[in-house]
């Protein structure tokens, strides 16, 4: 058995000894008339002074922590007790556990604590009475009843995938007219392998004001967060199960298996804001949403997964859960896609503006995975600038070099992209580029901040086969990055569209910042896309959702 240290028994024994009976006990924060569905909360441990009336110590543990526990919280209370208590030991200790009897009189028997049992607690009974009545008035996050058949839904999808063959803006109607609720417009959130999920918004005109505030160039903080709270839609999301709140290492929730992934529900409503409870109704609604949405994805995945998005319906009949007392035991859902809806959001995100229009007409881009930020190291040095023809001619037979056809020498030069590093970190670039088939485009793409209020102008690389890397993060109003982008363009007019990359080595030398042709080791040139082109809208970084 572990006792204290000598010196941690000679502090105590100086601690005054008042004529108290301290009653303790470990019990689960759980009340009886909770679902067993409901997660585990852990184990409270409470030290009380019965004479005064006063707790001096609690702690909240896993239900596997050892009986070290209980004798930790009670350092606490004797040497760091909660206010008014002062810094004390008691004459006597009443426990209603043996196995705590006896332990603790082992632990303790140089301290003059008389340790006894007592099959009743009256303080600490009183008080876990309290903390029942408080979790029995608490409302679970999904009905009970319910629970297991929602997450099953939930999980399908996760399986189904559907945001890697719709854009978000590519929205599915799922009439239901069942619960008050008519239609539910599904878009999909996950294309860009960051925050995966579905929203349900109840209507059209809630789906349309959001985007329309979010896309808004003179937005605020306080706006894009009153614009999110308007929204009215049911929600599910995706989260990793171990999921903390600390800050860590962005990773892809795609690649984890499936049982480290945790749906989560929730609600928005103007006049509610956001909640992470779904009512009975709700969750039903939910249900046959999630499973009408998955018979649709199945049936059409093969049509969805086409460039273009077509016109399609199919009408289903969902049997309600088995726990569901309604009257009818099943719905008729009717799914269908809607184009016309699509063609409006991608033009208020802004594809057909005038400088969308000058830009080159450029073959379709295959569907991308993610967006990934592992390819330019973060400390690189980067540059958006022109190359003479004269000068290029010297750096194709000088460098790593991957032509992309026929350029005609118009203007002042090549339109390239310069980014310089390491030579150890180069070799890396160059070769991962290699590997993905080469350099296919770049990009620059409208990203946004909803909550920050800040928007960006994202530069981004597209290699052949298909996933697109992150390489600059410039904000929108920066008049230097504003003029180097009115010139970017222009000589990419110049060109017919065709630009480069440039991969160059000597940043911690000399040449920081200002590499010169030998420090120059690789050419990649390729075609410039626009944001039309690109076909993937604004990026918006989107919330993550933390629930009490």
């Amino acid at each position: 058995m572990t006792s204290f240290n000598r010196s941690t028994s000679r502090r105590l024994r100086k601690l005054t000894q008042i004529p108290s009976v301290w009653e303790g006990d470990r019990r689960p924060l759980s009340s009886p008339t909770q679902h067993s569905d409901s997660e585990t909360k852990g184990e409270c441990i409470l030290w009380v002074d019965g004479t005064q009336g006063i707790v001096r110590g609690m702690d909240v543990v896993p239900p596997e922590s050892g009986p070290e526990a209980i004798v930790r919280t009670l350092m606490r209370a004797i040497e760091n007790p909660h206010s008014p208590a002062k810094p004390a030991r008691p004459q006597r200790i009443v426990v209603r556990d043996r196995e705590i009897q006896f332990y603790l009189r082992g632990v303790l028997q140089d301290l003059d604590i008389a340790i006894d049992y007592s099959s009743e607690l009256p303080l600490i009974d009183e008080l876990f009475r309290g903390f029942a009545e408080i979790l029995d008035s608490q409302v679970p996050e999904l009905p009970p009843q319910y629970a297991k058949a929602l997450r099953e839904k939930a999980l399908a999808i996760w399986q189904a995938a559907p945001w890697e063959l719709l854009e978000e803006q590519q929205i599915l109607s799922i009439e239901i007219n069942k619960w008050d609720v008519g239609t539910l417009y599904a878009s999909m959130m996950g294309m860009l392998g960051m925050e995966y999920g579905v929203l349900l918004y109840r209507s059209e005109d809630s789906l349309k004001h959001f985007r329309a505030t979010i896309l808004r160039e003179d937005k605020s903080q306080g706006h894009l967060e009153e614009a999110f709270l308007k929204q009215d839609c049911l929600f599910l999301t995706f989260e990793h199960v171990d999921e903390t709140d600390e800050e860590e290492e962005f990773e892809d929730l795609a690649k984890l298996p499936l049982s480290e992934i945790e749906p989560t529900f929730g609600n928005i409503h103007p006049l509610e804001g956001l909640r992470s409870v779904l009512y009975d109704e709700e969750a039903l609604i939910v249900y046959v949403a999630l499973e009408s949405l998955n018979r649709f994805i199945r049936d059409h995945r093969c049509h969805l997964g086409s460039d273009s998005f077509p016109t399609l319906s199919r009408r289903y009949r969902i049997s309600l859960p088995d726990s569901c007392d309604e009257q009818t035991k099943s719905v008729a859902i009717t799914v269908s896609s809607m184009p016309e809806l699509a063609a409006e959001l991608e033009e208020m995100a802004g594809y057909e503006d005038e400088e969308d229009k000058e830009e080159i007409e450029s073959e379709p881009t295959p569907m991308f995975r993610s967006l990934r930020d592992d390819l330019i190291p973060e400390d690189s040095f980067l540059s958006l600038g022109v190359v003479s023809w004269e000068m290029l001619e010297y750096l194709r037979q000088g460098v790593n070099y991957h032509p992309a056809g026929e350029i005609q020498p118009v203007g002042d030069g090549l339109p390239v992209i310069l980014i310089q590093t390491s030579r150890p970190k180069a070799k890396t670039v160059i070769e991962n580029i290699e590997k993905a088939g080469g350099l296919k485009a770049i990009c620059f793409n409208p990203g946004a901040d909803p909550f920050g209020g800040d928007r960006y102008d994202l530069g981004l690389l597209q290699t052949q086969n298909g996933e697109l890397f992150l390489f600059g993060e410039f904000l929108d109003d920066d008049p230097v990055h504003v003029e180097a982008r009115k010139k970017w363009n222009q000589r990419c007019k110049n060109t017919k569209g065709y630009c480069g990359l440039i991969i160059a080595k000597g940043l911690t030398g000399a040449a920081r910042g200002n590499p010169q042709l030998r420090d120059m080791m690789a050419l990649f040139e390729t075609r410039s896309l626009s944001p039309k082109d690109l076909g993937i809208g604004t990026l918006q970084l989107m919330p993550q959702l933390q629930f009490e």
